[in-house]
């Protein structure tokens, strides 16, 4: 290191010295400060300092560099403006009052000669200033934003999956339950049909047989009665007094035909078929002429639709109503107990819905449910014959997914009860099976349901007993506009 010898100045190189002296001494002085020379005047002066003392050779070949701290450039311009920005305090300040305008830095006390000069001045502040906080936080803050970034796009791509899951679960229980398109009974039949004889099981000329008889049978609105079964009420009667042993007494309902689904509601029919076997029951009663005075044949599935739209007009279950759009005929919507309610009450039935919302015994069973059915056929346990065909219409029957008929009930001689059900899912043949005069214990395993054989988390059914009179089926109107009892799909 080199000090000036006038102010002391320390200087890295003698060209800085040089440039040093010619700036700030050789104006005032006229003694060389690089040796012993006197000169009488500054022009004398300069012509020795330039001729004793010359600047050095040319540097070696390579990136410019800054004199005060090393840093190199691309350019000279470059490394020009560095340094008149990062150490223009060891450069001859301006000159006040020479008519030249100054530029101060906000940052420090460096003023400048240009807006330019200051301009990249302050950059090199407030770049320093940015190295400092990520020196200070060791990086942090860019990964803290990095894993905010990350945890956003997550968040991101996990709502728009659950939104699909959503609309797919919801495509999925439309479908389930017949929402989904307009298609109706009679599409699907069509369809059904069209594929049977494509796939050889049904010749063409039973095609168009069944077609017309389906075509005729929707025009008056009646069932064509192919997927009917009856007489089974009475093969049980016959064969509960002749052939069982360990069965103390029997209630049946009398009258009651079975149907099954067929092409046309396979999947969505069961409810529609069920108030069809209560339905056969109520016409084989005389008591309830008066109110199915209007109803002399079992109604095909499409006029039980239109049946309960009817009833939602006159203002019943409008939650129900809602749940539908107030629409049923023609789609493949599933139908409940709330609904065969509002038809049979519509009808001037005295009916009532019982809800068993959870098991009442172990394993999830429901003997509850078997003792209420009990006390339904029957007030008098003890005495009386041991086959009992009661009056009673059948009850209907709904849980997730499903809705039976309960048509009778069994006492067995160890104190259980056993229902005894007709399930719209079993097929004809099946059923026809119970007719013949050579039924066993195993041909009943179509109907009977021991405790522990239904074990769904709820269970609700539909009972009639008896008529309304008119201004007693206005009342059940309203009520109904009221009740909200829960809906069990």
């Amino acid at each position: 290191m080199l000090q000036c010898e006038l102010c002391g100045q320390a200087l890295r190189t003698e060209s800085e010295m040089r440039r040093h002296l010619l700036r700030a001494h050789l104006e005032r002085e006229s003694r060389c400060p690089l040796c012993s020379f006197s000169a009488p005047g500054y022009d004398e002066l300069r012509a020795h300092v330039e001729s004793a003392h010359p600047e050095p050779g040319p540097a070696p070949a390579g990136p410019p560099q800054c004199p005060f701290c090393g840093e190199t450039g691309t350019s000279g311009r470059q490394v020009e403006a560095h340094v008149r920005s990062r150490h223009g305090h060891l450069l001859d300040p301006p000159v006040p009052g020479n008519g030249q305008q100054l530029y101060e830095c906000p940052m420090c006390d460096l003023v400048c000669a240009n807006c330019q000069i200051l301009q990249e001045h302050v950059d090199l502040h407030l770049e320093e200033h940015r190295f400092s906080e990520d020196i200070n936080v060791g990086g942090s803050l860019s990964d803290l934003e990095l894993a905010q970034q990350l945890q956003n796009e997550e968040d991101r791509q996990q709502g728009l999956e659950e939104a699909k899951r959503e609309r797919e679960e919801f495509q999925k229980l439309q479908r389930q339950y017949g929402l989904d398109s307009a298609e109706g009974y009679k599409q699907q039949s069509l369809k059904n049909m069209e594929r049977e004889v494509a796939r050889g099981r049904m010749q063409p000329s039973e095609y168009h047989k069944r077609k017309a008889d389906m075509m005729e049978s929707l025009a008056f609105g009646v069932d064509d009665g192919k997927t009917k079964t009856s007489g089974v009420i009475e093969a049980l009667c016959r064969y509960y007094q002749n052939e069982i042993k360990d069965v103390r007494h029997v209630w049946l309902s009398t009258g009651v035909d079975h149907f099954h689904s067929s092409l046309g509601d396979k999947g969505w029919g069961c409810g529609y078929r069920n108030f069809q076997m209560l339905l056969s029951s109520l016409l084989s009663n005389g008591m309830y002429n008066d109110c199915l005075r209007d109803i002399t044949l079992i109604p095909c599935i499409p006029k039980i639709q239109s049946m309960i739209e009817d009833a939602w007009k006159e203002g019943f279950d409008p939650q129900g109503a809602s749940h539908f759009s107030n629409r049923l005929h023609g789609t493949k919507a599933w139908i409940g107990a709330c609904e065969i309610y509002s038809l049979l009450t519509s009808l001037r039935l005295k009916c009532q819905i019982i809800d068993f919302h959870k098991p009442t015994g172990p394993l999830g069973t429901h003997p509850c449910l078997f003792e209420w059915v009990l006390s339904y056929y029957s007030s008098n346990r003890e005495g009386g014959t041991k086959v009992v065909c009661t009056p009673k219409p059948p009850i209907y029957m709904q849980h997730q997914g499903h809705s039976r008929t309960i048509v009778g009930i069994e006492e067995r001689k160890n104190r259980t009860l056993c229902l005894l059900i007709f399930d719209p899912g079993c097929p004809s043949q099946e059923m026809q099976k119970l007719l013949k005069q050579s039924n066993d214990d195993t041909s009943l395993k179509l109907l009977r349901k021991f405790v522990g054989s239904l074990k769904d988390k709820q269970y609700q059914i539909v009972a009639v007993d008896g008529e309304l009179s008119p201004e007693e089926k206005v009342v059940r109107c309203q009520a109904s506009q009221l009740f909200t009892a829960e809906r069990i799909p």
